[in-house]
């Protein structure tokens, strides 16, 4: 495999090697995102739910403040400012809680749209080496002796298909990325929307446990 990628950036031609760095940045989006999505912004929700659901059933709200305090995902820094006005009125603890997810909630989606501007780059940048290796080609049948001709337009066509398979491969990797990334994102907020209700209804049902527990 690798002496295939190594000749097809011998017979590809400079356009390759800026291929290859748009490859390298959509594999370093890749690795971030990844990371983050399905470990640092992905928590457990039932099991996070059902252990606050407890807390704020027997009015132990400082209790359910450390355990969202104590957790790093956007979800807990989201309830965690719901929480903490929990003892104030409704409007301040949705407040709080959406101020709180003005924030969050973009950590979760950066830099996944990058990824339709890099598989797009590569597509177009795919054609560029496409279209000079057809210009070396059709150069070289009409510079070139008749001896020489077939291997001059064969290494034309080479370098142009080489560029465009390439580029598709950068291309095609970069938009399943994002279609995944997208979707996972997607199911992240609607967990954090569908939890913030859920605590919501919860603090209003037992706002007056709370002040009997400190």
């Amino acid at each position: 495999m690798f002496g295939f990628i190594a000749t097809a950036f011998e017979a590809g031609g400079g356009n390759m090697f800026v291929i290859l760095a748009t490859g390298i940045i959509m594999l370093g989006i890749i690795i971030e995102r990844a990371v983050v999505l399905y470990f640092q912004a992905n928590p457990n929700k039932e099991a996070f739910i059902k252990i606050l659901t407890k807390y704020i059933l027997t009015g132990d709200l400082r209790q359910a403040i450390n355990v969202c305090s104590s957790s790093k995902f956007p979800m807990a820094k989201i309830l965690q400012a719901g929480l903490m006005k929990a003892t104030e009125s409704d409007e301040l603890v949705q407040a709080a809680m959406d101020e709180a997810a003005l924030r969050e909630i973009p950590k979760i989606e950066k830099r996944i749209g990058f990824l339709a501007v890099v598989g797009n780059a590569a597509v177009l940048m795919g054609l560029l080496g496409t279209i000079f290796g057809l210009i070396r080609a059709f150069g070289a049948v009409a510079d070139a002796d008749a001896a020489s001709k077939a291997t001059e337009l064969a290494k034309g066509i080479s370098e142009a298909m080489y560029n465009t398979a390439f580029g598709l491969a950068v291309a095609i990797t970069s938009a399943l990325s994002f279609a995944v990334f997208q979707a996972k994102a997607q199911q992240l907020i609607d967990d954090i929307n569908e939890s913030v209700v859920t605590v919501l209804n919860l603090v209003v049902a037992n706002r007056d446990k709370f002040g009997k527990s400190e």
